[in-house]
């Protein structure tokens, strides 16, 4: 993706029975959202869009290469690093993911309310799949994230 690619770009989903819009500057993703209707202005056509799709039909795609900018504390960014972590068709549990970040314990209240805050802050739901978190409050609407974890066999 070109360094100097910006703008909301929104496609509709018919599996997801709305859209998907994400939004990127300076090359990097910065949001995704899954709205009814698309912002105003937003264009059709992006690759990461194109892959989205793929991956809603079945194709198996990590986005492990797509950059997202992480404009959160550095405790969540760890947290959010962490999901993307988690492997395709597979989830994970809040105290799982805790023990999986570095720094952070599984058996400390404000350590799993640490993870649990960093998930519901996650700006790029699907490039960082916190469908994969199955008792974390991510920022996925609840029915997107049911088909997210049935796409992948979860």
């Amino acid at each position: 993706m070109s360094s100097d690619v910006a703008g909301i770009y929104a496609r509709e989903s018919e599996y997801l029975d709305r859209f998907v819009q994400v939004g990127i500057a300076q090359g990097r993703v910065i949001s995704v959202s899954f709205p009814e209707t698309p912002d105003e202005g937003a264009e059709d056509e992006h690759e990461l869009l194109d892959r989205v799709g793929a991956y809603l039909q079945g194709s198996e795609e990590t986005f492990e290469n797509v950059q997202v900018a992480l404009t959160v504390p550095t405790d969540q960014r760890q947290v959010l690093e962490s999901v993307r972590e988690i492997p395709y068709g597979r989830d994970s549990s809040v105290a799982q993911l805790t023990r999986m970040t570095p720094g952070l314990d599984d058996e400390s209240d404000a350590d799993l309310r640490s993870v649990q805050e960093a998930l519901a802050e996650n700006p790029a739901p699907v490039f960082i799949p916190d469908h994969r978190v199955r008792d974390g409050p991510g920022t996925t609407p609840r029915a997107v994230a049911d088909k997210l974890r049935s796409v992948e066999g979860i």
